[in-house]
């Protein structure tokens, strides 16, 4: 059996349920976030403040983050996967046809890593140093 060591899950199947299953833990922040918002007469600093020094709410944004990011992973490895073929290179970089694909998609996708990898600890630094 052939893996794909890029893909977050170990099967297609596998990588829906994490899609899906991130998809409904970022519903349900944004939904507790605009609860917040809707039940809180004035948000001043130091309301927002109290709100994340809650480790309840510290820890669901954790894994709100961390869902976003598992989001972000999968969906752009398939686009990555599905749309960047060598016509399309060539086209973008104006190239001949030894451009290959899989270098690219692995420099894309290398460059993605590194900017959810800032993204996570720039949101635990945020999130944990309130």
């Amino acid at each position: 059996m052939v893996t794909n060591a890029a893909s977050v899950g170990r099967s297609g199947v596998h990588d829906f349920i994490l899609i899906r299953t991130s998809a409904i833990i970022l519903a349900l922040y944004i939904l507790f976030i605009a609860y917040f918002f809707i039940s809180t007469p004035e948000v001043t600093f130091a309301v927002w403040h109290g709100f994340f020094a809650n480790i309840g709410v510290k820890i669901f944004t954790l894994l709100a983050i961390i869902s976003l990011l598992i989001h972000a992973w999968i969906g752009v490895w398939q686009v990555l996967s599905d749309y960047v073929k060598p016509a399309f290179l060539r086209g973008v970089f104006n190239a001949a046809d030894d451009v290959d694909p899989a270098f690219v998609r692995g420099v894309l996708q290398f460059i993605l890593t590194i900017v959810l990898l800032v993204y996570f600890v720039a949101g635990i630094l945020i999130v944990w140093g309130v």
